[in-house]
């Protein structure tokens, strides 16, 4: 492929077979998720998926300080905001790749090393070995642009330590490589500086009948102790606090304590969209029950409304368009959204639900 293309394939060959090379190269957008990106990186696995001779994928960046900072929301904007909802196939196909990563056959090698938000978490997270360096920077930003944490949050973020997950997803916390692995959001880590090692030990070693344990092997041989998370102390807090079941528990748990950290966190989830907050909190506690595939059918029917909601385009206005960090809720009290109303954002789609065919 030309090297000014959005995402370049490359087979290198390897002791017993090839490993199919993916890189994310949009440096100028930090890798943000086009629908051409989208189509061509699941054309790609599919055609390695079904040939023998390739071994593993890897996915890695251009650069450093970024692997992927999510989907394109700008053009998200500009095709929903004209009232064009062929833009749902923009997520209909994201959840579809998200899928065919998590049931994927072969060893999936994501080299998380700088920011990965959104969009990037889902072409990661849900391969079999998403590797992250001390320069991982992971959040899930969505409440904070009227949307929710989708790309499989309803299923990461409920499996992650205690209450963690239900904090992060509704806060948007920014996450360091202790933080994700104390929540349990990555599981397989190494140095930056590592990196090139690794990668040429991948392609030397023979990955043999179990070829997934052998990677899993091959990284362990370069993994270094981490320092504690900055969570732990907080930790108690969060589970106590955000054990509630409704956002305005939640909020009425941290007015209980006297501490700064709580203040802090009231005022952050006052800046979050009032009607992502509660979809958030729902879609998360459903999620604790429901199996990948239920996420992500559960998670298209949230963006079916969402994209017909003001708070979105609001959101994205506010954050990436005009920048002024001003959305204009509506409604803009958590009050004024009923349990109703929420239930019909879950509602399902019928004959368009979401397939993975």
């Amino acid at each position: 492929m030309q090297l000014n293309e959005e995402i370049l394939f490359e087979e290198t060959p390897g002791k017993n077979g090839n490993i199919g090379f993916i890189t994310l190269n949009r440096p100028k957008a930090l890798n943000a998720l086009t629908y051409e990106m989208i189509l061509a990186l699941t054309q790609q696995l599919l055609i390695w998926e079904k040939l023998p001779h390739i071994k593993a994928i890897v996915i890695q960046s251009n650069n450093e300080k970024a692997f992927c900072a999510g989907g394109d929301l700008r053009k998200v904007y500009e095709i929903g905001k004209a009232g064009n909802l062929s833009i749902l196939e923009f997520f209909r196909d994201e959840y579809r790749l998200n899928h065919l990563i998590f049931h994927y056959s072969k060893p999936y090698i994501s080299l998380l090393n700088g920011i990965t938000m959104g969009g990037g978490a889902g072409i990661s997270l849900h391969g079999s070995h998403p590797i992250a360096t001390e320069k991982l920077m992971f959040a899930m930003p969505e409440t904070g642009i009227g949307f929710f944490p989708d790309i499989g949050g309803s299923y990461f973020l409920s499996r992650c330590q205690g209450k963690l997950g239900t904090y992060f997803g509704l806060t948007g916390t920014r996450l360091n490589l202790e933080d994700a692995v104390y929540a349990g959001l990555i599981s397989h880590h190494l140095p930056s500086d590592s990196l090139n090692a690794f990668l040429n030990t991948l392609v030397e070693t023979s990955l043999g009948d179990s070829p997934k344990e052998k990677v899993s092997q091959i990284i362990q041989s370069f993994s270094k102790p981490l320092r504690e998370s900055s969570f732990i102390q907080y930790r108690p807090l969060i589970d106590d606090c955000f054990s509630g079941k409704t956002i305005e528990t939640i909020i009425s748990n941290l007015e209980k304590h006297n501490d700064s950290w709580c203040k802090k966190t009231i005022e952050l989830l006052k800046t979050k969209s009032p009607t992502s907050l509660k979809i958030t909190l729902q879609q998360i506690q459903q999620g604790t029950a429901f199996h990948f595939d239920d996420c992500m059918k559960m998670e298209y029917r949230l963006a079916s409304h969402f994209l017909r909601s003001q708070d979105f385009y609001e959101g994205i206005r506010a954050v990436l368009i005009d920048k002024d960090q001003k959305p204009h809720w509506q409604p803009n009290d958590l009050s004024a959204i009923t349990e109703t109303q929420v239930n019909q954002y879950f509602t399902s789609l019928g004959t368009k639900e979401l397939t993975f065919e």
